[in-house]
């Protein structure tokens, strides 16, 4: 079982649903009219058009995968007491004085863009469960980074 928001869930269900509905025909017409174009041994389209439906039937079997395991965390049951998932943390990085804001989300819903940052990442991990004005060692790929938790929020 895998918690997640429920905007991320969502998010994957309508991926799910664009794929069933409206991709994964698609790519069963571009099969059918490849095929109807003769020797399918030399023909470009026809593997390109398999290659691309085979690639639609994992994800959406991938999907409904996580969707059948996944649970949506109850906004009630969010604390901003301590780092959690879902809970928005300001942090401060000693070695260079930068604050940040993250998002701890499911591995599902991250995306550094948007400021989310998966719960198995190594940031992450260092902060579950502490409190704000904890000081903690994030080992990284470049070293030991070392963050003040400034702010917890929702």
């Amino acid at each position: 079982m895998e918690y997640m928001s429920q905007g991320g869930y969502d998010e994957l269900s309508n991926e799910l649903n664009d794929l069933i509905k409206v991709r994964l025909p698609e790519a069963i017409q571009a099969i059918s009219e490849a095929r109807d174009k003769g020797d399918l041994s030399e023909n470009y389209e026809y593997r390109a058009a398999k290659r691309e439906h085979g690639r639609i039937l994992r994800r959406i079997n991938f999907l409904q995968k996580v969707l059948a395991h996944a649970r949506v965390l109850p906004e009630e049951q969010l604390s901003s007491d301590s780092v959690q998932l879902l809970t928005k943390v300001e942090i401060l990085n000693l070695g260079n004085n930068k604050r940040m804001t993250y998002t701890i989300v499911s591995p599902h819903e991250a995306n550094t863009r948007e400021r989310k940052i998966s719960i198995k990442s190594p940031i992450a991990r260092a902060l579950l469960n502490k409190k704000k004005g904890d000081v903690v060692n994030v080992h990284v790929p470049i070293g030991t980074v070392k963050l003040r938790i400034e702010d917890i929020s929702h």
